[in-house]
């Protein structure tokens, strides 16, 4: 049973290829544009093409065009390999990465959102979520995290604006898909964008 996990929701893009339990191989790179260029040939890269039994896709929140990326080529390497195809929340994988740092104890998320907001989550010391996705202003975001330990991309900036906690810069990289709780994979795959698009049809009310 192999299983070929794809992130690339934000500035990373990453992919791996699990046998079970095991890593065989992966990549991660901080492209911060290109994902279309990139995702593909990165898979193709891995032992026999990145082919697998199962595909596990990170459904954001992130970038728009990153996660629609991810989900159109999970969808194609599905189809053309009979696979089943899962999802799984972006911030999850870095609370989960921050837990195999720290050991299982509690973590906020911080990371970065549209228009200057950032995605703020707090979760419990077994990788499971303890409240809602949130898009929040800066100020805003400091007072939702409320845990000491500040994981992601904007770690550093909520340790600093609050003025306490530890910060663990960190980005999502699928080639730690395994220490996600079991529980947060969704056979349900859409878009995690975690806030509400910019565009709208005309005459429909902001959101």
């Amino acid at each position: 049973m192999r299983t070929l996990a794809v992130d690339c929701a934000t500035e990373a893009c990453s992919v791996a290829l699990f046998e079970y339990d095991e890593l065989i191989a992966g990549d991660h790179r901080l492209l911060g544009r290109g994902h279309a260029e990139h995702l593909v040939p990165m898979i193709a890269a891995l032992p026999d093409k990145g082919r697998a039994d199962r595909i596990a896709l990170s459904l954001g929140p992130g970038s728009f065009t990153g996660v629609r990326i991810g989900l159109a080529a999970a969808r194609a390497l599905a189809l053309a390999w009979h696979a089943e195809i899962f999802g799984y929340p972006t911030l999850a994988l870095v609370a989960a990465i921050a837990r195999l740092r720290f050991g299982p104890q509690p973590v906020s998320v911080a990371m970065p959102g549209g228009h200057g907001e950032w995605f703020v989550q707090d979760f419990a010391g077994d990788g499971l979520p303890e409240d809602d996705l949130h898009s929040l202003p800066p100020a805003d975001a400091e007072k939702r995290a409320r845990h000491d330990l500040i994981a992601g991309t904007q770690a550093e900036a909520l340790v600093a604006q609050r003025g306490k906690g530890q910060a663990v810069p960190l980005w999502p990289d699928a080639r730690h898909f395994l220490a996600l709780p079991p529980a947060l994979l969704s056979s349900t795959i859409a878009p995690l964008y975690g806030r509400a698009p910019d565009a709208r049809l005309p005459g429909e009310p902001a959101r």
